[in-house]
C-alpha cells in the first residue's frame, strides 16, 4: 500500500475511535448539570446521588477522550503536511480558538468540579459543571467550525503566489450555513447518545431492583434517571430528525455526488427513491445496481422537499467534475466509494432506531407511576446503549467518505481554486514503512485504552448509586465536610465512595 492510502487509514481508525467518546462527554456533561441543579433547588439526595453517578462516568469518558483526541492534532502536520500547508492559515484559526476559548474553560472547570465539592459553595459549584457543559458544546462548534469549512470553503481567498487558501473573513467561517446545520444535527445526537446511556443504565437497574424485591428504591432512584433519559432522547430524536433534512438539503446543493451517492444512484432521475437494499456493482463504475424495498420520492424529498424533482447520478456527475475540475486530466475519479456510502448512511438510520425502540418502550412500561420489572426491558436497555454510538460513527463514516476524493471540496458557487483532492495532501516526506509502523502502535494503544475504558465504565456502572451520601445535607447548604466525621479527612474526591 502506498502512503497516501495508510495515512487515510490511520487518520479514519483514529478519528472513528476518539468520536466513541466526544458524543457522551458533550451530551452527558449538561444532564449531570440538569440533574445537579435539580438537586440544588429540591434538596432531594436521589439527585445527588445520581450527579455523583453519572458525574463519575462523565470523568472517565472525558479523560479517554482528551487522550485519544491529541493524536489527531499531530496527524495534520505529520500525514498530511501538504494539507496543513494549503489550508493552515483557515483550519488552524477554528482550532486555536477552540483551544484558547473552550477546551481550557472546560478542563479547568472540570478540576474545580471534581475538587471542589467539599470546599466551594454549593451554588458556585452547580456553576462550575454548566461551565463545563457549555465549554463542552462551545468546544465542539469550533471544531465543526473547521470540518464545515473542508465541507463548504467559505471567508478566504487562493493566494496564486504562496499556492495557499488565506481567511479574509473569520465571521464568514464561523456562521457557514454547513456548519449552522452541522452544529444542530451533532448536538442532537450527542443527546440521543447521552440519553441512552443514562436510561439504559437507569432501567438496568431498575429491573433488577424490582426483581430482587427492591421496587422503592427503584422507584425514588432509578426511574427518575429513565424518565430524564428518555425524554432527553425524545426531544433530540426529533431534533436529529430536522436537523438532518436540513443538512441533507445542504447537501444535495453542496455535495451533489454524496447525496448521490448516498441512493447508489448512477444515473439522473427524477422522483428518486430511497431503498433499503442494493445489490449489483457498487464499484464506482456504478452499472447494474438494482435497489429494493423502495419508498418512491423519498430521496427527491430528503434533497429539496419535492418528491418529483430531479437528482443527477453519479455517472452523470462524474463527467461534469471533470470538465469542470480536471484541470486538463481525465483520469480522476470524483465519486465517493459507493459501497461505503450507501451501506454507512443506512446504518446510521438504523442504529439510531436502537434508541428509539428503547424510548419507546421504556416511556410505556413507567407510565403513570409504574415500575416495571420485566427482563426483556433490562435485556434491551444493555443492547440499546451502544447503539447511538454506532450511528453517530456511521453518520461520519458517510459524511468524510462521501466528500472524497476532496479533503477540501469546492464551492460550487464559486471561491475560485480553493479545492484540494486527498491525494495532493498527503505529505510527501512521509514512507508508508513510517506510516502503517506508527498506525499499528496507535491501533494497539487504543485496543489497550478501550480495554480499560469498558471496564472501567463497567465497574462503575455495576456498583450503582451510592446508598448514603455523608457530606451534603440540608443542614450543610454550603457543601462543607463535617470536622468530626473522621471519614472525610482522608476522601479527597467525593466521587471515591
Amino acid at each position: 500500500m502506498e502512503a497516501l492510502d495508510l495515512a487515510r487509514w490511520q487518520f479514519g481508525i483514529t478519528t472513528v475511535y476518539h468520536f466513541i467518546f466526544v458524543p457522551l462527554t458533550i451530551g452527558l456533561s449538561p444532564l449531570v448539570a440538569i440533574m445537579q441543579t435539580i438537586w440544588v433547588r429540591t434538596q432531594n439526595e436521589t439527585w445527588l446521588k445520581l450527579t455523583k453517578f453519572f458525574g463519575k462516568l462523565l470523568l472517565i469518558n472525558f479523560a479517554i477522550g482528551v487522550a485519544t483526541g491529541i493524536v489527531q492534532e499531530f496527524q495534520f502536520g505529520m500525514n498530511w503536511s501538504e494539507y496543513s500547508r494549503f489550508v493552515g492559515d483557515v483550519f488552524g484559526a477554528p482550532l486555536a480558538m477552540e483551544a484558547l476559548a473552550a477546551f481550557f474553560v472546560e478542563s479547568t472547570f472540570l478540576g474545580l468540579w471534581i475538587f471542589g465539592w467539599d470546599k466551594l459553595p454549593k451554588k458556585i459549584h452547580l456553576a462550575c459543571i454548566w461551565a463545563v457543559a457549555l465549554a463542552t458544546n462551545l468546544s465542539a462548534f469550533f471544531i465543526l467550525a473547521a470540518n464545515s469549512w473542508m465541507q463548504h470553503p467559505v471567508g478566504a481567498e487562493f493566494n496564486v503566489e504562496t499556492g495557499r487558501a488565506e481567511m479574509t473573513d473569520i465571521w464568514a467561517v464561523l456562521t457557514n450555513n454547513t456548519l449552522l446545520a452541522a452544529f444542530p444535527h451533532t448536538i442532537t445526537a450527542a443527546f440521543l447518545t447521552a440519553g441512552t446511556f443514562v436510561a439504559g443504565i437507569a432501567a438496568w437497574w431498575m429491573v433488577r431492583l424490582v426483581r430482587k424485591g427492591q421496587a422503592e428504591k427503584a422507584r425514588t432512584v432509578y426511574r427518575p434517571a429513565v424518565q430524564m433519559g428518555v425524554v432527553t432522547m425524545l426531544i433530540a430524536g426529533v431534533g436529529l430528525a430536522i436537523s438532518g433534512h436540513a443538512q441533507g438539503q445542504l447537501m444535495f446543493e453542496q455535495q451533489p455526488t454524496k447525496m448521490a451517492a448516498a441512493e447508489a444512484l448512477c444515473v439522473t432521475e427524477e422522483g428518486a427513491s430511497f431503498s433499503l437494499l442494493a445489490v449489483g456493482d457498487l464499484t464506482n463504475n456504478c452499472e447494474g445496481v438494482t435497489h429494493y424495498l423502495q419508498i418512491p420520492g423519498l430521496l427527491s424529498f430528503l434533497a429539496n422537499n419535492d418528491f418529483s424533482s430531479e437528482l443527477r447520478g453519479v455517472n452523470d456527475l462524474q463527467q461534469e467534475y471533470t470538465e469542470r475540475y480536471g484541470d486538463g486530466a481525465t483520469d480522476v475519479n470524483y465519486i465517493p466509494d459507493l459501497t461505503v456510502t450507501y451501506w454507512s448512511f443506512r446504518l446510521m438510520i438504523g442504529f439510531a432506531l436502537g434508541s428509539a425502540a428503547l424510548a419507546l418502550a421504556a416511556l410505556w412500561m413507567t407510565r403513570k407511576g409504574k415500575v416495571p420489572g420485566n427482563k426483556w426491558l433490562g435485556r434491551l436497555a444493555i443492547w440499546a446503549i451502544p447503539t447511538p454510538f454506532l450511528a453517530s460513527a456511521f453518520g461520519w463514516i458517510f459524511t468524510e467518505m462521501g466528500r472524497q476524493p476532496w479533503v477540501v471540496a469546492p464551492n460550487p458557487s464559486g471561491i475560485d481554486q480553493i479545492r484540494l483532492l486527498t491525494e495532493r495532501g498527503v505529505s510527501e516526506v512521509v514512507s508508508p514503512t513510517e506510516v502503517i509502523i506508527s498506525m499499528v502502535l496507535f491501533t494497539l494503544l487504543y485496543g489497550v485504552l478501550a480495554v480499560v475504558w469498558f471496564r472501567l465504565m463497567k465497574r462503575y456502572a455495576v456498583e450503582g448509586v451510592a446508598d448514603k451520601e455523608k457530606d451534603v445535607s440540608p443542614d450543610n447548604p454550603d457543601n462543607k465536610p463535617d470536622p468530626n466525621d473522621p471519614a472525610s479527612a482522608d476522601r479527597p474526591l467525593s466521587f471515591a465512595y
